[in-house]
């Protein structure tokens, strides 16, 4: 196996995207930084490269452990990388206040509160 990857083979033997071309269409969307310069998808990775990765809410900051020969499972692409502490504390700090933003509903309306939701929301309308 070479020392060298390309980077958006790497993401997704590494199971950050689904696909390759997701995974290019975020690395030309500036989604994705190595060594903290803007990249495209046909960059070669190393062993020890930094990369930081934004995906919606979540934001990774990561290190290559390993280049990838195959996509296997989640429990060999997570020995790909090792992610910093601080990246990890700021993933689950963002999460929890997501969940604190956006409570869920106690239960769904019943058959009489739909009724009246339909009501207000026609009469709205007029």
């Amino acid at each position: 196996m070479s020392n060298k990857q390309r980077l958006d083979k790497w993401l997704w033997m590494a199971r950050f995207y689904k696909s390759r071309a997701v995974a290019v269409d975020a690395i030309k969307g500036g989604h994705v930084h190595v060594n903290g310069a803007r990249c495209k998808p046909s960059r070669d990775l190393q062993v020890g490269d930094n990369i930081e990765i934004h995906k919606g809410i979540d934001h990774w900051r990561i290190r290559v452990e390993q280049l990838a020969s195959r996509r296997g499972p989640a429990t060999e692409a997570r020995q790909l990388y090792h992610e910093d502490d601080d990246s990890i504390r700021q993933r689950q700090l963002q999460r929890e206040q997501q969940k604190q933003m956006s409570p869920a509903p106690g239960k769904r309306p019943d058959k009489r509160q739909r009724r009246k939701i339909i009501r207000f929301i026609n009469k709205r309308d007029l």
